[in-house]
């Protein structure tokens, strides 16, 4: 194993310095998830389906590389494809990270490719369901790699008992930027006859301007955060990073209860990437809902997921970050039976449906990554978040996959809405099982009063 040459990363030395980071950082939230609510949530799984059923054959097939693929399927294999690609790019930038202790130039390349692939988004029309593929692919990738630098600070800016906190109010200006923007994006959908545009120009300028909000709020973080010092290193960044990615691997067997959570984490957290970037097209395609309601309705979610995941950070400081996300695990496993008897043609159970996900969503995140920031031992923050971020996204490709084939096979997205509910359980049963104060003790971190 390769020595441990970082120095010590503390928080920032002074209350007022620590808390100008942290505003920095949680704007960072506010920059992407944007795309994660207009792009990946709303707008273009049902917009990139109907380009593929433009371009499919008189059996619904398109023939991407000459594969065929049903095409109210490819959007589902396009995010597994991106979640791939992230699983070999994101521990490479992690161990690199760390290495050079320049994570601002990480964060700022990977930030900026993604906003530029969204912001390309406005060309895709017609049949292109090829362009929105490859675009979709590499907006993804980019966001997996930006936010394994992101979380990566959450160490360094926070004392331990501030994390839990500082994680729920990133997550909720995230949610609050995403709402703000659904608001806009509403009036040019819902209004777009008044503006001289067709419903297919809105759909694309939305897109569009997602890449857009994205580059620009990332000025702020990339001004805010600070790179901390690392020794000198005698070998290169990209060389010595496929060593160190290697030691790491190595390094995590000597943690096997942080691995215990990371599995946790993974399993239940691939149940709900899998409700995010499918929600809209279940709504669409199996319950007949139209655009205007499906904005609605993530509309609300974003707004009850502020409430929630700062009602469920102070709920963690009573109850416990395990204790909370683990309650949050039985009430997704409620939501999912409840969403798949939902009836069709009923925008008012939908709403209530999506009200619950909204005061869950943002918590049961918050809370997993802020709880995992203790199991980090010192100067490997990057490196270990990598692995987190793969479980997150670079992993999450499961589900995805799973709710594709489940509608290849059998043509109902009903079959495939209840088999996530397998994630969820088995994720409670494995979180349950984790001993999280001697996780964070083995870690050498210090350990909370509650946790």
């Amino acid at each position: 194993m390769t020595a441990d040459t970082t120095e010590p990363e503390l928080p920032a030395a002074g209350p007022a310095d620590r808390r100008r980071e942290q505003r920095g950082w949680y704007f960072y939230d506010f920059a992407c998830s944007v795309y994660s609510t207009s792009v990946v949530t709303v707008f273009l799984g049902p917009y990139l389906t109907s380009v593929a059923e433009t371009a499919a054959d008189a059996e619904g097939f398109v023939h991407p590389l000459g594969i065929p693929v049903r095409a109210g399927s490819l959007f589902a294999y396009a995010v597994s494809a991106s979640i791939l690609l992230a699983v070999v790019v994101m521990p490479l930038v992690g161990a690199v990270a760390d290495r050079t202790g320049r994570k601002k130039p990480l964060l700022a390349a990977a930030a900026y490719t993604g906003a530029a692939a969204t912001g390309g988004m406005f060309f895709l029309s017609g049949d292109r369901y090829l362009l929105g593929t490859f675009l979709l692919i590499v907006a993804n990738a980019s966001l997996a790699v930006s936010m394994v630098l992101y979380n990566a600070y959450l160490p360094q800016i926070a004392e331990p008992d501030e994390r839990d906190a500082v994680s729920s109010r990133g997550w909720a200006f995230g949610y609050t930027s995403g709402a703000f923007v659904l608001v806009l994006n509403l009036v040019l959908y819902s209004g777009h006859e008044s503006f001289g545009l067709s419903e297919g120009d809105a759909v694309r300028i939305c897109l569009a301007s997602a890449g857009l909000w994205w580059g620009a709020f990332t000025v702020v973080p990339l001004r805010r955060l600070r790179d901390r010092h690392v020794a000198p290193q005698t070998e290169g960044a990209v060389g010595g990073g496929w060593r160190q990615l290697m030691a790491t691997l190595r390094d995590m067997r000597r943690h096997p209860l942080t691995l215990s959570f990371l599995l946790a984490y993974l399993v239940y957290n691939d149940g709900v990437q899998t409700v995010i970037s499918q929600a809209s097209i279940y709504g669409s395609k199996e319950l007949g809902l139209d655009q205007t309601t499906l904005i609605t309705a993530v509309l609300l979610v974003q707004v009850l997921a502020v409430a929630g995941a700062l009602g469920m950070g102070r709920l963690a400081r009573s109850y416990g970050a395990k204790r909370t996300i683990l309650a949050s695990l039985a009430v997704w496993t409620l939501i999912l039976g409840a969403g798949y008897f939902l009836p069709a043609d009923a925008p008012v159970a939908f709403f209530c449906l999506a009200a619950a996900i909204g005061l869950v969503l943002g918590g049961s995140q918050a809370l997993s990554r802020s709880l995992f920031s203790h199991l980090v031992p010192r100067g490997k923050e990057a490196e270990y978040f990598s692995a987190y971020e793969m479980s997150d996204r670079g992993l999450s490709w499961l589900g995805p996959l799973v709710f594709g084939l489940a509608y290849q096979l059998t043509g109902s997205y009903r079959d495939a809405i209840i088999s996530l509910v397998i994630f969820f359980a088995a994720g409670f049963v494995l979180l349950a099982r984790v001993p999280v104060r001697r996780a964070v003790a083995a870690a050498g971190n210090p350990v909370p009063d509650r946790i």
